[in-house]
């Protein structure tokens, strides 16, 4: 479907927006800058598509954040976004068989249908939604599309009622990874995670004051253990220890493994695995902790460059932080 005047999304040419899975962090440029914005959520599929039920995008007037199709009717919802931005009243779309819009066809050949809603600039309950994220905290958004609010509750990634017609959409944790190290290797790994939109803190102990040649990334100097006591953890965090010195990364791992951490890494040779093991058992590991960790990490075969192997590490992450999400 090619674009039209009636299209307001920035950057259709090349829609890098599409890349966007969380719609949080647009929701936070929006909100704190006072604006409203219009929050559109997949609630329901019928046959194929490429996104599932809980697939969002947010719309702030000229930008655009997330994707639905891959092209198929991305610019008509931001036409209606437009239209709920400057109304206020919800629109529930239909796209695909069945659908009023007959002249808009979806490659896959089935349905998606689609809730798309005003958020006001002031919104209370967008701020919580955002606090509970600061907090790393699970909530589930509750709307008609008018009445919105924040449950401190979990469930499935979506729930729909159909009357009256409302949406629960959970939220989880952004999803966290902690990489320790300096190498190429290392680097690539952190530079990985943070172009896949993970939250990425790169931990080098005694490192150089001047922060890594790549934006989207934190920066401790301290020791891994210290660095993850004091950052906190669970589930949806991800620690690899990268230093390849096992006074760093062991320590590393036993605190990730203790914490709860979704996933737990070491990288270096098979060789070292049963002294490693052996080094965890007697810090205070347990057999259970132990099973958790991933020693020489990464899904093999790729090849051993720091691309190569930071990519298996980074999928080998993904299957780990998302196993109630929607897969391809």
């Amino acid at each position: 479907m090619s674009n039209d005047s009636e299209t307001v999304i920035d950057g259709w040419d090349w829609p890098v927006f599409g890349w966007a899975d969380d719609i949080r962090p647009a929701l936070a440029a929006a909100v704190d800058g006072g604006r409203a914005c219009v929050l559109a959520t997949l609630y329901r599929v019928e046959g194929s598509a490429p996104r599932g039920p809980g697939a969002q995008m947010l719309f702030d007037g000229t930008g655009a954040s997330g994707y639905f199709s891959g092209d198929c009717i991305e610019s008509d919802v931001s036409r209606h976004a437009a239209e709920v931005l400057a109304g206020g009243e919800p629109q529930w779309l239909h796209y695909g068989l069945g659908s009023p819009w007959i002249d808009i066809r979806l490659r896959c050949g089935g349905a998606l249908h689609i809730l798309a809603e005003r958020i006001d600039g002031a919104s209370p309950q967008a701020r919580a939604l955002l606090d509970h994220a600061a907090r790393r905290r699970q909530c589930v958004w509750a709307s008609d599309g008018v009445a919105q609010q924040v449950l401190e509750q979990t469930g499935p990634l979506l729930h729909f009622a159909e009357a009256p017609r409302q949406l629960f959409r959970r939220y989880d944790p952004p999803r966290r990874l902690i990489v320790s190290g300096g190498d190429p290797g290392a680097l690539a790994i952190a530079k990985l995670g943070a172009d896949a939109r993970f939250e990425t803190i790169l931990v080098r102990p005694g490192g150089p004051e001047t922060p890594p040649p790549f934006p989207g990334v934190r920066y401790l100097r301290e020791e891994p253990a210290e660095a993850l006591a004091r950052l906190g953890l669970d589930r949806w965090t991800a620690y690899v220890g990268a230093t390849h010195e096992d006074h760093h990364d062991l320590g590393g791992c036993l605190q990730a493994l203790r914490g709860g951490a979704g996933y737990v890494g070491m990288i270096g040779a098979r060789s070292r695995a049963a002294g490693r093991l052996e080094a965890l058992a007697a810090a205070g590991a347990t057999d259970e902790e132990l099973s958790r960790l991933h020693l020489s990490p990464g899904i093999p075969g790729l090849g051993k460059s720091p691309w190569e192997v930071g990519t298996g590490i980074i999928a080998e992450v993904m299957q780990a932080l998302n196993p109630a999400r929607e897969r391809a």
